[in-house]
């Protein structure tokens, strides 16, 4: 059986073709669209392009937002259009497959728990850093949700009050210091002209470049901070780093661990997690919600 998994971000909108192993067999990518409607008809036409030269049994679509507990609506994105918007249902009337939502972060640890870096992890997390920061817990081979399928949403956490503003409406949260956006507003904060992109930065430091060097350590810190704080709030075994930056991670790492050492409770006195990148890289999304869609659709058919 294979599935079309999404990875819809605020930026890029990514589809693959995933069979039963895990392995890509296809690939699209475009620009994220602005509006609802553009949005579902790029979904539309990109699982139709897709349709001309494979068979799909299923759609799967990684969201960065909030879902309801079912997996139908969107409650709330804050770099996509939707607002308590039942994807769910007029995806599945537009394209006549069966579809199935996920947060972001999820299915990617659900692509690293299958297929990836956390295939023999009990309590562990993962920690998405991209355009902002995703988050997720697996305990024993279950996704923790939290009562109301929120949970947990390590980059909004408060940790500078009063500090830069965040799309999700509070100010001070941590994916404004320690996520790709961040890496330019600290950039531009350390002179270093407006609009890089943070693969830029992180080119700018490879080579030498002490502003962009600064900055890094900056993230670095930050980045640290947050692990310290899932550290402290969950004890896991595991933290596996994912997102965009997982490429260039060499350059901040090492950093953010000493940091995490340092700021951990009982810092010197205990275990500390191990912390590791994501073997599926910027795929996971993808690779994860291609195997739920293809899990959840078996599980429904084995049912009628």
């Amino acid at each position: 059986m294979n599935t079309v998994g999404f990875d819809i971000g605020g930026t890029q909108c990514r589809a693959a073709v995933v069979d039963a192993e895990g392995t890509i067999l296809d690939r699209r990518a475009v620009p994220t669209p602005g509006t609802v409607r553009e949005l579902e008809d790029t979904i539309v036409e990109l699982v139709a392009d897709l349709r001309a030269t494979h068979e799909i049994d299923a759609v799967g679509l990684a969201v960065a937002g909030f879902l309801d507990p079912e997996g139908e609506t969107v409650r709330f994105a804050p770099h996509l259009p939707w607002r308590d918007a039942p994807v769910r249902r007029d995806l599945h009337a537009r394209l006549h497959l069966p579809v199935v939502l996920e947060h972001d972060a999820n299915s990617a640890a659900w692509g690293e728990y299958r297929f990836g870096s956390a295939r023999d992890a009990d309590t562990w997390v993962f920690f998405a850093v991209g355009t902002g920061i995703g988050a997720a817990l697996m305990i024993n081979g279950q996704l923790f949700r939290g009562a109301h399928g929120t949970a947990p949403e390590f980059g909004h956490l408060t940790v500078v009050p009063g500090g830069r503003v965040c799309s999700c409406g509070k100010a001070g949260c941590l994916e404004r210091y320690a996520s790709g956006t961040a890496l330019a507003d600290t950039a531009f904060e350390n002179g270093l002209p407006a609009g890089l992109s943070g693969r830029e930065i992180m080119a700018l430091a490879r080579s030498g470049d002490a502003r962009a060097r600064a900055v890094l350590d900056d993230f670095a810190r930050w980045l640290g901070q947050g692990l310290a704080m899932v550290a402290d709030v969950l004890d896991p075994e595991l933290i596996v780093l994912g997102g965009g930056v997982v490429a260039d991670a060499d350059l901040f790492l090492p950093a953010a661990c000493a940091t995490l050492g340092q700021r951990v409770v009982g810092a010197g006195h205990r275990p500390l997690p191990v912390v590791g990148t994501a073997k599926l890289g910027a795929d996971a999304g993808m690779i994860g919600v291609a195997d739920l869609a293809r899990t959840v659709t078996a599980a429904e058919t084995q049912g009628e």
